[in-house]
């Protein structure tokens, strides 16, 4: 019986180039959903500035994903701040409600 942690090969295709890896069976779904997006952003940029290299598209995609990333993080940690200060104006309504 072969464990979750046993690496399956796959292909995937980003900018017309074919590579071969390793990855682990519960992540496949999440890394061919990832080539789907840079595929699609790599035809957008394609469309949008015609005439550049193949390059020039695969950084425009690396820039515009580390970008979302960036984005994301900080969303998450403005989110918690809000949710700390929520927390702590619960706390003080808890104690005023108390008294």
């Amino acid at each position: 019986m072969q464990g979750m942690d046993t690496l399956i090969p796959i292909n995937i295709v980003i900018a017309d180039r074919t590579y071969r890896i390793r990855i682990s069976p519960k992540d496949e779904e999440t890394v061919r959903g990832t080539v789907k997006i840079i595929n699609d952003k790599l035809l957008e940029f394609k469309t949008q500035f015609a005439g550049k290299d193949m390059q020039d598209y695969v950084s425009m995609v690396i820039l515009w994903f580390a970008t979302q990333q960036k984005a994301s993080e900080s969303r998450l940690t403005s989110d918690d701040l809000f949710q700390d200060k929520l927390q702590k104006l619960e706390d003080m309504l808890d104690i005023a409600l108390k008294s």
